[in-house]
């Protein structure tokens, strides 16, 4: 991922800090302000502990625990990275940011009173000021002491922590609750683990959802001006004009991979500011797959220097010391996005045209890095989906259609397979949602709501995690062991790949992978971890849990 233009620093800093008195002032600082001041610092030997830093900074503001450590998950795998910031400026475990798009760093200092430094470089203080601001958006928005005790309520609060607006912020939003939803547990540098429980929920995306501002309309989202893209699952969120270049000079013929050093709506949104003066074609998320295209590819994105003329840039959430970010649905979506972009344009499959940002000319940047499993990717881009599996299969749409290695979140305006998938579930369970045709428009959303609603599952018309495991696991109720085969153990596997986030193979044969699969399930749902798939397991799984 390229850095920010060195000239611009300085004068960011003197912008910002004027920006931050301004924005302040206009948004006011929550109620508990007073008292963080006086919060006593950390100690010196270290014996401040950072799940009593989510504690104590959740107590303070009145935030529920487990969304703060959700947001700070999400943003950073809960790593501070020793202070060093992210390719948008942000700092710590809750990527406190400093730049002219988001000035949460200046937020949390006038909140809590701590200085900027500790802010960057102190967990516990870090910590303090995420819950600080994430408080000040709840209290812009309304939320009194009971809703702020109600963690559904928190979601616009959430999107305003994105930093970004639109279907970018719904996005992240989405994204926190899918952590909330199936729990998580990480460990922290030093080897500390902190964890939060699965558990059902049901955010309020209603009136308050319209306080997350429509995106703003950049140069580059002209009349004319709509992407081109070979992966027909792709978002589109064009970068700003200033950060790319109309036009190439000469053949694509090679592609690039990079890390984002920082999350995927951070980036995003980092390639919508106009003194960024970097983007990149293609950013893939961690959690399930989910690609945003921000350039054409038939533009120059800024992103590898010399080789920016003939690259395709594919950047991937993360950062390059932390494995845990590489997930295998990241892996096998970006794969498939490299293998269609390499088929377009007559790119051999192979490493000396598939190359890491630190291969290509010109550069002082060392990602992918180590961490990434290059093996692996080029089996998944020539088409071995065995690749870094053990020999379990299916990558990609089976031949059904309704077999993926994940399952994203769809909403209105999304096209591709998954969405003929969810098409074909609704048609054939009774929803009419017209031809399966790949197009999420009006009669697939009617559909959508009106399953949701008779399935008592969260009725707004996007479909992620509840909604696919409910459409996936419905019909009988056989028991399922280890040894079995068919069509229903197919099944199963489909809808414990929604629930659960991670492949689980739709190969039809229930292996130990599958049995494992069942028990984590069954240990987040609550049920008693056997292994075996009996009708407590299927109510679940019909329910959307």
């Amino acid at each position: 991922m390229p850095r920010r233009a060195a000239a611009h620093t300085g004068r960011r800093a003197s912008v910002l800090a004027a920006l931050a008195v301004t924005a302040l002032s206009a948004t006011g600082t929550p109620a508990a302000a007073a008292t963080a001041a006086h919060l006593p610092a950390t100690p010196a030997d270290g014996r401040h502990t950072v799940n009593q830093a989510f504690v104590r900074a959740a107590g303070r503001f009145d935030v529920p625990r487990d969304l703060l450590a959700a947001v700070g998950y999400g943003e950073t795998h809960l790593d501070g990275h020793t202070g060093q910031p992210s390719q948008a400026n942000g700092y710590g475990v809750m990527h406190l940011a400093s730049n002219p798009a988001n000035r949460s760093l200046e937020k949390a200092a006038a909140i809590t009173g701590e200085p900027l430094s500790r802010l960057r470089r102190d967990t516990a203080a870090n910590i303090l000021g995420g819950a600080a601001v994430l408080r000040s958006y709840a209290d812009r928005l309304g939320l009194d002491g009971d809703e702020r005790d109600d963690i559904d309520a928190w979601y616009p609060a959430v999107a305003q922590y994105s930093g970004t607006t639109g279907r970018a912020a719904a996005r992240y939003a989405d994204t926190v609750y899918a952590f909330l939803t199936h729990g998580f547990a990480a460990t922290v540098p030093g080897g500390e683990q902190i964890s939060v429980t699965a558990r059902p929920v049901a955010p309020d995306k209603g009136t308050r959802s319209a306080t997350v501002a429509p995106e703003k309309r950049t140069l580059s989202a002209t009349v004319g001006r709509a992407p081109i893209t070979p992966y027909p699952s792709a978002l589109w969120v064009p970068a700003d004009a200033h950060n790319f270049t109309v036009g190439r000079t000469a053949k694509i013929d090679k592609v690039i991979i990079h890390v984002t050093q920082g999350s995927y709506a951070g980036s995003i949104k980092w390639f919508q500011d106009p003194t960024a003066e970097v983007s990149a074609h293609y950013v893939v998320r961690s959690s399930d797959g989910q690609v945003t295209q921000t350039v054409r590819d038939s533009d120059t994105a800024y992103h590898a220097k010399e080789a920016n003329a003939s690259a395709l840039g594919i950047e991937h959430e993360g950062y390059i010391d932390d494995p845990s970010w590489f997930t295998d649905t990241m892996y096998r979506a970006s794969a498939a996005l490299t293998s269609a972009l390499c088929d377009k344009y007559g790119i051999p499959k192979d490493r000396t045209h598939i190359i890491g940002h630190s291969e290509a000319p010109g550069t002082d940047h060392t990602d992918p890095g180590r961490y990434w499993d290059w093996n692996r990717y080029m089996g998944f881009v020539e088409g071995d989906s065995s690749s870094g599996n053990g020999g379990s299969s299916t990558s990609g749409s089976s031949s059904d259609g309704l077999g993926f290695a994940s399952y994203p979140l769809l909403q209105s305006g999304a096209s591709g397979a998954q969405v003929t998938a969810v098409q074909q579930l609704l048609n054939t369970q009774g929803f009419a949602a017209g031809g399966a045709d790949g197009s999420f428009g009006a009669a697939t959303l009617s559909a959508v709501k009106a399953y949701q609603t008779s399935h008592a599952l969260p009725a707004g018309g996007i479909v992620g995690p509840k909604t696919w495991t409910a459409l996936l696991s419905a019909g009988s109720t056989p028991t399922l062991r280890q040894g079995d085969s068919g069509a229903d153990v197919k099944r199963l596997q489909r809808s414990l790949t929604a629930a659960l986030g991670t492949t689980v193979d739709a190969v039809g044969t229930f292996g130990p992978v599958t049995a494992e699969a069942v028990r984590t399930y069954q240990t987040r749902q609550g049920l008693a971890v056997t292994g075996i798939v009996s009708s407590n397991t299927w109510a679940a799984l019909h329910a959307g849990r």
